[in-house]
């Protein structure tokens, strides 16, 4: 027998082997809440099985989320109805997977990676990816050595963003999370967008889509949508559905910006999971799967050998409050944060970025030195004039008492209007840059003269 004979038998006995001859079936035992009791199964967690129910052209699909008491909990992927007590269950013998290719750009997908926008079935050559991938092996991450630009002047200039950095928007409802997104989406020098809305209200969705994102955006972008009134298992999916699509672009070699709004609502989801299934709550009701689950959701973004995955995602802070729990843990996890002030957007200044409590962890590594000196001068003025805004705004500031302060009070018109931005105003890279140091100069020159 020949090396190649060799080869085929060991191949065969391999498939022989994996081959799954015997289909256990149980049947449907309780359901309680979100979960239903099987019994007469043997599956693994996160494996996909499927309970047959009369009268439905389509079983429905569930996946194992734990075990009690000699039963496997399961939760389904869609709706619980029609589901009775000794409806049978058959496992899969896999983990969830979706279909991926180059013709999902353009589309809008559901949280299970179905199509939602009525244009029928995804044609062409796709390939099945596994939804629940693990983050890179950290000693194989490229560095990150090139910026991003994303066309907000707040953002490139004084927050800037390098290719396969994962950074947070921080903000309470309300205050420009979405519109902010659809910029940075419209304009970035990315090859594809991912954009995940998960939790999101209905009415929100195709207005983000016609509104924030446009034509121009869609084009080049993939949605993924799981709207709030969804199970929460599938609001979870729709968080691993876009990152399993933005891996596959950065396995074609792409730079891909990944968007997610929000871990807020992922983070939401995974608890009503965690209690569902007998977790006990911990901080704030959050269960402690919820911190676990986080990681591996944020680190799956970055720097590949091939591509990258630059990475947005917001957080809907609970209460103003950038210390409660999953903020704080978010934070702690992503390479820097964009905080969004709501003060600043009752003031019509947008973006509101507070770009003083915002900081780019990899800013220092990816910019020239020019840039650096010109982005923390303009810090510095900001940050002097408002430290002194109350003495200004009653009339109490004696020009001449501080020169810092001098310079700030000349300069700050110039700041303000450098921050702000239309939402249809596009800014190059370079223009930001030009920009930002003649704002510095001219008040250098207008101290100079006082």
């Amino acid at each position: 027998m020949d090396n190649a004979q060799v080869i085929n038998l060991s191949s065969w006995r391999s498939r022989l082997k994996a081959a799954r001859l015997l289909k256990l079936t149980g049947q449907v035992t309780r359901v309680i809440g979100l979960t239903v009791e099987v019994q007469g199964i043997n599956a693994s967690i996160g494996e996909v099985c499927e309970i047959a129910v009369p009268g439905e052209p389509e079983a429905i699909r569930a996946e194992v989320v734990g075990f009690r008491d000699g039963s496997t909990l399961l939760m389904p992927l869609g709706e619980l109805r029609g589901i009775y007590q000794g409806c049978s269950v058959a496992s899969s013998g896999g983990s969830f997977k979706i279909k991926v290719g180059a013709q999902l750009l353009g589309r809008i997908l559901n949280g299970l990676g179905e199509p939602l926008d009525g244009l029928g079935r995804v044609g062409g050559h796709t390939v099945d990816y596994p939804v629940d991938g693990h983050p890179p092996n950290p000693l194989q991450r490229k560095r990150i050595t090139e910026v991003l630009a994303t066309g907000v002047r707040a953002v490139d200039a004084l927050i800037t963003c390098g290719r396969g950095q994962r950074i947070g928007i921080f903000s309470g409802s309300g205050v420009g999370k979405s519109t902010l997104m659809g910029m940075i989406a419209r304009y970035s020098s990315a090859d594809v967008n991912v954009i995940s809305l998960i939790g999101e209200r209905g009415r929100e969705v195709l207005d983000f889509i016609e509104t924030d994102l446009g034509p121009e955006g869609l084009r080049r972008s993939v949605v993924v949508a799981a709207t709030s009134e969804q199970p929460a298992l599938v609001r979870l999916k729709g968080a691993f559905v876009a990152s399993a699509i933005a891996e596959y672009f950065r396995d074609q070699g792409k730079n891909v910006l990944l968007m997610m709004d929000s871990v807020t609502r992922f983070a939401m989801a995974q608890r009503e999971v965690g209690l569902a299934i007998g977790e006990p709550p911990a901080t704030k009701g959050y269960t402690p799967s919820v911190f676990a689950l986080l990681p591996r959701l944020l680190e799956r973004p970055g720097m590949s050998h091939n591509g990258s995955i630059t990475a947005f995602f917001t957080v809907l802070v609970d209460g103003d409050d950038l210390n409660e729990p999953v903020s704080d843990a978010v934070r702690g996890i992503l390479d820097g944060h964009i905080v969004l002030s709501r003060s600043l957007a009752a003031a019509n200044h947008f973006p509101a970025v507070d770009v003083l409590n915002s900081v780019s962890r990899l800013m220092p590594d990816i910019t020239g030195e020019e840039h650096r000196s010109w982005a923390g001068r303009l810090r510095d003025l900001l940050a002097a004039y408002r430290q002194a805004e109350d003495l200004i705004n009653i009339g109490a500031y004696v020009a001449g008492s501080n020169p810092r302060v001098d310079e700030a009070v000349a300069s700050y018109r110039d700041i303000v209007e450098f921050l702000k931005q239309d939402v249809n105003e596009y800014t190059g890279y370079d223009d930001t840059l030009n920009k930002l140091k003649a704002v510095i100069h001219k008040g250098e020159d207008e101290r100079g003269r006082v």
